[in-house]
């Protein structure tokens, strides 16, 4: 082992013992390069006759670089877009999302969680969770209704086991019994447990209410008194986008962080679509769990380990990406913009809600709940859903996402709110084609 991996593992050791039981193999080795990243540091803070280490071409005292190329980004310097950013993400824009996120989660005050590490989307933010947390033999917890992309970074790449229990409950609600059953079952007989929680969830657009927020808390740490450590995952790439007054507003990982000794919460979010900059590619990765004294050298070594990741993966994210999305956050009209698209998707939900409260289609399908996010799902009663996502897009050039045999993802988020009832009146007819008794 790598020296500064084990110097890493002894902070995190004292720190909290159950963080080294639940780090995977390659997580224990990982670490964040000394050699030339730190000379090179050295170097810009030094160097200031002559500086022959970075690994960038410049010219006449500025980053080289093609004026093609800065005509497109106008009023960002070539420093601030065409160098490399440091694996760990820009410094300001780590705090400024790490500020964000008190503000957004009122339940994380007084509570220490560390800076977040920056991920080129929270795809990769998936695969770090995993690189750092998971290994083959190893369980993770996921509803039956999730992103597909879960498999194959998970199960097909790092080789760990889904465990799926039923999302959603007879009465539309979170499953929380069938959630209890499925967590204390797999905890039974092993020493690490992995729970990712997806609210706004991908799929049906459904995220827990307070109270059923409260019960996902209260079961995973229960499983924690009982001697098994849980890593908690929320992946929050749709957080905010919350349509209904009983939605609780906050990630879960404000009240999973610093609950018990055994319970390591992982928050995974981003840019992408909370700010509405999918091809940026910016998400992120932060930690908050209990630390025996002082927190900051164990959140230190544990961005240093996700930084080591990076750095093995991608070197790091995009520094233009990472300026302009920090210049968005810090410019006055942020919230402003971000309030007036939010009530866009919000009016979409409920004019959905609205045109589906209609008979005509109780024959056709049922609805599952949705109250948050970018999609709504149904479930057809009558035809398969492949053949109907065939055939409406060949005889009526509508494009939609069949899951199963019976399901339909609707991504009313790219929908404009007076396209919605034309949407499902073809739906309904395309249902009528196959299925000719229903009309």
């Amino acid at each position: 082992m790598n020296p500064i991996a084990h110097d890493l593992n002894q902070i995190i050791k004292k720190g909290n013992p159950h963080l080294m039981e639940m780090l995977s193999d390659v997580g224990k080795h990982l670490f964040f390069p000394k050699g030339i990243l730190s000379q090179s540091a050295e170097a810009k803070e030094k160097a200031h006759k002559l500086n022959a280490t970075i690994g960038i071409a410049t010219e006449k005292g500025e980053t080289m670089h093609f004026p093609s190329v800065m005509d497109s980004i106008c009023s960002i310097r070539p420093d601030a877009s065409l160098t490399y950013a440091p694996s760990f993400g820009i410094p300001t824009l780590r705090k400024a999302w790490q500020d964000a996120l008190f503000i957004k989660n009122p339940s994380l005050e007084g509570k220490y969680i560390s800076l977040p590490v920056v991920t080129c989307g929270i795809t990769h933010a998936i695969n770090m969770f995993s690189d750092m947390w998971l290994d083959p033999d190893d369980v993770v917890i996921l509803p039956d209704m999730m992103w597909g992309n879960y498999n194959m970074i998970i199960n097909v790449k790092k080789g760990a086991t889904i465990s799926r229990y039923a999302f959603l409950a007879e009465h539309g609600g979170f499953n929380l019994k069938a959630f209890e059953e499925k967590v204390k079952t797999e905890a039974k007989d092993r020493d690490k447990l992995a729970v990712l929680l997806n609210f706004p969830n991908n799929p049906t657009g459904y995220s827990v209410t307070v109270e059923e927020g409260k019960h996902i808390v209260e079961i995973l740490a229960g499983v924690a008194e009982l001697g098994t450590n849980v890593i908690a995952v929320t992946d929050d790439s749709y957080f905010g986008l919350f349509y209904e007054e009983q939605t609780l507003k906050e990630s879960l990982f404000a009240d999973l962080s610093a609950t018990h000794p055994r319970l390591l919460s992982i928050k995974l979010d981003g840019a992408t679509k909370e700010n509405f900059v999918w091809g940026l590619r910016l998400g992120f990765i932060t930690y908050g769990c209990v630390i025996e004294g002082d927190p900051v050298p164990v959140y230190d070594a544990l961005e240093r380990k996700t930084a080591g990741s990076v750095r093995g993966s991608i070197s790091n994210a995009s520094h233009l990406g990472q300026t302009i999305v920090l210049k968005s956050m810090q410019s006055k009209n942020y919230e402003k913009e971000k309030e007036e698209k939010f009530n866009i998707l919000k009016n979409r939900a409920i004019r959905v809600k609205d045109v589906l409260s209609n008979p005509k289609y109780k024959d056709a399908w049922d609805v599952y709940p949705f109250n948050s996010g970018y999609f709504m799902c149904i479930r057809l009663k009558s035809v398969n859903s492949e053949k109907l996502r065939r055939h409406l897009l060949e005889t009526y050039g509508v494009g939609l996402i069949s899951l199963g045999e019976k399901d339909l993802r609707i991504a009313f988020s790219c929908l404009e709110e007076s396209d919605i009832p034309e949407l499902f009146d073809i739906i309904l007819q395309g249902v009528e084609d196959l299925n000719p008794d229903i009309s």
